[in-house]
């Protein structure tokens, strides 16, 4: 017989134990690594059910923002209300204010009632209360612009006050009015009979998007457009300064300063300034650039500068990183062909490590674009702006506020429509940053080379 062991037979241990059959140490421990990754699958299952659960919430409370409810009526521009003297000079015209104005709008729902359009026993007064505070200014801008249609009649889409804008939406009901003085059961059912009659629609509200921030008796009118204004002016300042600053002072630590204990302090205090918290950078530009360089408050340049100290930890960290994934052997290369050592970094080192720079400062930007704390600090908390800046300067230099700033002032008033309002003005801070962190990765991808 042959002394050849049967390759298919169970090869034994010396303790006995075959290696084919598991004993019981053996399957605890694959037990527990089968644990292992079922808790991860549900880790990562809880975390997208939360993540679905605040988009959801989101898009559920903000998309009302985007639709705003209006009512069309025909205004009679009466000349012994607008233009007394029937001269149509403009100077006399701009003389009569808002509170001229209001007679009008009285006017336009008793005319509706005479012609059996609706039925209603309000007054003329209570009748127009369902229109926004913004109403009379809208009319009499259009009067100033087009001084001689006075003495005729004009069709206007007003804004509707928040109560019936939000009686549309679902957010106001006949139950929850019945300790509001802004809104009675009366005005709802004129409501509900222009709505029969075609006059009051629900649409969509590219004021929101483009408009200036309103007072609290009309939120109705207010919108996200010269906040949107005032971050895009800072986040020109952070990109002017926060890139150059940051990309020399990586380029000297990574390639040409030497390795003591300065540098390493340097090192470990840049590291510590990433992880500050952003209010402590609001203190700091509040003493420095208000209150002894005496910037103008609430001015973008000023948040402008406070996110560039922010960012500037972010965007050399992630130089730096860049730069050391350039690998040694191009340095050595450019070098060994007599280029000098700055040349060696300009000329090979730093184009490479181009889209890692990049893509580390449009996440720094995305950050900074999010900041709400710092602003708060140095005043950016929401200014009634109508006009847009003429000028960079004056952009830069002006009042303004922030869109994280702007949510955080709708969102601590009491009215719900501001409410809903922080809600879409959350809507779109998220399609920027999720816009700048697809940039990012666009041009990772793009530019990356592997080694």
């Amino acid at each position: 017989m042959s002394d050849i062991p049967n390759p298919a037979a169970p090869i034994a241990d010396p303790r006995g134990a075959s290696l084919l059959v598991q004993d019981g140490r053996t399957k605890r421990r694959n037990a527990s690594e089968g644990r292992f990754k079922l808790y991860g699958i549900i880790a990562i299952v809880i975390g997208l059910l939360m993540l679905l659960t605040l988009l959801f919430t989101i898009i559920s409370r903000g998309t009302g923002a985007f639709q705003q409810t209006y009512v069309t009526l025909s205004v009679p521009l009466l000349e012994d209300k607008l233009d007394k003297n029937g001269n149509r000079d403009l100077e006399d015209i701009k003389k009569v204010s808002t509170f001229g104005y209001s007679p009008l709008l009285k006017s336009a729902f008793e005319s509706k009632v005479e012609a059996g359009e609706v039925e209603t026993d309000l007054k003329p007064k209570a009748m127009a209360d369902i229109l926004s505070k913004d109403a009379a200014a809208q009319l009499r801008n259009y009067v100033l612009a087009n001084p001689e249609l006075i003495g005729t009649n004009a069709e206007f889409e007003f804004l509707t006050n928040s109560r019936v804008d939000g009686y549309l939406k679902g957010r106001v009901t006949r139950e929850s009015i019945a300790n509001d003085k802004n809104i009675s059961a009366e005005q709802l059912d004129l409501a509900d009979a222009l709505i029969a009659d075609g006059s009051i629609e629900k649409r969509f509200n590219l004021d929101f998007i483009t408009g200036a921030d309103a007072s609290d008796a009309r939120p109705e009118a207010a919108g996200m457009g010269v906040s949107m204004i005032g971050s895009f002016a800072m986040m020109l300042v952070v990109l002017v300064l926060a890139l150059p600053i940051g990309v020399a002072a990586s380029i000297y630590l990574e390639e040409f300063a030497p390795k003591n204990w300065i540098t390493d302090i340097i090192e470990v205090n840049i590291s510590n300034l990433a992880a500050v918290p952003s209010i402590v950078f609001g203190i700091l530009g509040l003493a420095v650039f208000i209150n002894y360089m005496h910037l103008p408050n609430s001015a973008p340049l000023v948040g402008g500068l406070v996110l560039t100290l922010m960012t500037l930890p972010t965007i050399i960290i992630s130089t730096r990183a860049s730069l050391k994934s350039v690998p040694p052997s191009i340095r050595d290369a450019a070098l060994g062909v007599g280029a000098s050592k700055m040349q060696s970094v300009f000329h090979h080192v730093l184009p490479l490590a181009a889209p890692g720079i990049l893509t580390g400062t449009i996440i720094g930007l995305a950050q900074a674009l999010g900041e709400t704390a710092p602003l708060l600090l140095i005043g950016m908390v929401g200014f009634i702006a109508s006009n847009p800046p003429e000028s960079i300067a004056e952009g830069l230099m002006s009042p303004n506020s922030a869109m994280p700033a702007q949510i955080y002032e709708w969102a601590k008033r009491a009215d719900p429509a501001f409410y809903e309002r922080a809600w879409g003005g959350i809507i779109i801070l998220l399609v920027f940053l999720i816009s700048m962190n697809a940039i990012a990765v666009l041009l990772r991808r793009r530019f990356e080379r592997r080694w």
